[in-house]
């Protein structure tokens, strides 16, 4: 699911025009991402939880060349559905 597609069932559901849906979409992944950055928690009650975890630098191997390197250390975003969503999964995987 993309962006312009959240924006196109807001702008169906809700009756807000295209533009309005887009700005309201933008807004909130552009507040998500801030928030991250700052290394605080993106909470969405009945959806899931993103957080910002530090990895330590590695030893890795370039798949190329067999060359070991390391690989420095990073900050990543990690994501754990609420069980609202999970419960949600395991009744669609029942369905196949």
């Amino acid at each position: 699911m993309t962006k312009a597609e959240i924006a196109s069932i807001i702008c169906d559901r809700v009756g807000l025009s295209k533009k309005e849906s887009t700005e309201i979409v933008e807004t909130l992944f552009e507040e998500i991402k801030a928030v991250l950055s700052r290394g605080e928690d993106v909470k969405i009650s009945g959806f899931g939880h993103f957080s910002v975890r530090s990895k330590k630098a590695r030893r890795g191997r370039n798949p190329q060349t067999g060359e070991s390197i390391t690989i420095e250390s990073r900050k990543v975003v990690t994501f754990k559905a609420s069980q609202l969503v999970k419960e949600q999964l395991q009744k669609a995987g029942e369905c196949s």
